[in-house]
């Protein structure tokens, strides 16, 4: 039996999925789902989301998708991991998810094939498609070069593609020193970790949404010593809560104070 069944719970409440049932919408996140959705219909072009490891990118990222689910002039394709080893490579990808077909098996062939398909899809078919590039750090100059390139694709009215380019801060550097990337970005976001009030809020929206019920499960000094230890960031606080609530099962308590959530963080420092 998993411990949260044992609780009571429908579905486990902490587990790091990105998975849009379970995402708190703080008010940054909330932020920027409003204001990407706004770009996006607007057809803007390039959208840039940064933020540190763990402060919920990815899960923003399927909430956006979600939000379009029923909205049949969107097409999202999504680019979870860009590590390629040449820009042949990433462009050749990139034909095989748009479902482009090149006349022959070069580089220049499949981007043409590329802007022939957005072109059908924006103009003849009145659709909206959307790249959506997560873990965008791992795009080298050059693949973030071929990015650049589909953003020249356009009508006189708006961008053939949009672009949400979801990142860690570590590629700013490279960007900024590409010509004419920049200065291309309709919307830049920066997701920073949760305050102790906006952390607390969350782990309660998880409980609730795994079946709580108004349970808890955490005491006030247990969330505090909690965000002492995260500092916010949702990754962690999502680890630390699982790690607190089977350490509570496994020892027959029904909820988790200070002293437990010492326990566990002295637990977890042993292996580090």
């Amino acid at each position: 039996m998993s411990y949260y069944t044992a609780l009571g719970l429908n579905k486990e409440p902490f587990s790091t999925s990105p998975d849009p049932e379970f995402f708190y919408r703080s008010a940054a996140h909330e932020s920027a789902l409003r204001r990407l959705e706004i770009s996006l219909r607007l057809k803007r072009g390039l959208n840039l989301v940064l933020g540190d490891v763990g402060t919920g990118k990815t899960t923003l990222s399927r909430a956006l998708v979600q939000s379009f689910a029923e909205d049949e002039d969107f097409e999202f394709l999504m680019v979870l991991n860009p590590r390629f080893e040449s820009e042949f490579q990433f462009v050749s990808y990139l034909c095989r998810l748009f479902k482009a077909e090149p006349k022959n098996r070069s580089l220049q062939d499949c981007l043409e094939a590329i802007q022939q398909h957005l072109y059908r899809k924006g103009v003849e078919e009145k659709k909206t498609p959307v790249l959506l590039i997560d873990e965008g750090q791992n795009l080298t100059p050059s693949l973030i070069e071929n990015v650049r390139t589909l953003l020249n694709y356009e009508t006189n009215e708006f961008k053939l593609l949009q672009v949400v380019l979801i990142a860690q801060l570590e590629i700013l550097p490279r960007i900024k020193r590409i010509r004419n990337f920049m200065d291309r970005v309709s919307l830049k976001y920066m997701l920073n970790p949760l305050d102790l009030e906006e952390m607390g809020e969350m782990i309660r929206y998880r409980l609730e949404t795994a079946g709580a019920a108004g349970k808890t499960f955490f005491t006030d000094q247990a969330i505090e010593s909690v965000y002492h230890e995260t500092q916010g960031y949702p990754r962690q606080v999502n680890m630390l809560c699982h790690n607190a609530l089977r350490s509570m099962t496994s020892k027959g308590k029904s909820i988790v104070d200070g002293d437990l959530l010492r326990d566990v963080i002295a637990e977890e420092a042993s292996f580090s």
